[in-house]
């Protein structure tokens, strides 16, 4: 009878020991798996450039992934590009990107663009379908919308990091 007590005795001891490793990890996991969600940063730049023009520059904050993301809104010429951006913060300075171009005509679709470069009028993503309306290198630093159509051009590029 004795050994069958302290059987029992064990076992139950055994089983609590269990069921606190399990709620343990348990909360573990828990604690773990509910992380903060932050609002991202956003920077919106709205444009509407004569034939020929640039915009201002804009600089991307550094040393962060920068998803760089425009839309060209005027009638006759629509589109959409987007590219993820990196300016580093040490020298040398330039800008690094990968993205796609917005599709176009003439069999001018949609691509991968890619590349860096820190010289100015780079070429880093076509916002409209007649693929005359982009994003360039402005500085090493920085980047600007450039209008190469024979019309005033218009749209919205956003920066999200």
């Amino acid at each position: 009878m004795k050994k069958m007590r302290a059987y029992i005795t064990i076992t139950r001891v055994a089983q609590l020991l269990l069921t606190g490793v399990v709620a343990t990890l348990t909360l573990a996991i828990v604690a773990h798996a509910t992380q903060t969600i932050t609002v991202p940063n956003v920077a919106s730049v709205s444009y509407a450039l004569a034939a020929g023009a640039n915009s201002g520059a804009i600089t991307p904050v550094a040393d962060a992934p920068v998803l760089v993301m425009g839309v060209q809104t005027a009638v006759g010429n629509r589109g959409v590009g987007h590219v993820t951006m990196l300016r580093p913060l040490v020298l040398p300075n330039f800008l690094e990107w990968v993205g796609l171009e917005s599709t176009g005509g003439l069999g001018a679709g949609a691509a991968i663009t890619q590349g860096f470069s820190g010289l100015v009028g780079t070429h880093i993503v076509y916002l409209d379908f007649s693929h005359t309306v982009d994003i360039e290198v402005n500085t090493p630093t920085s980047f600007r919308i450039h209008n190469g159509n024979a019309a005033a051009q218009t749209g919205v590029v956003r920066l999200i990091w």
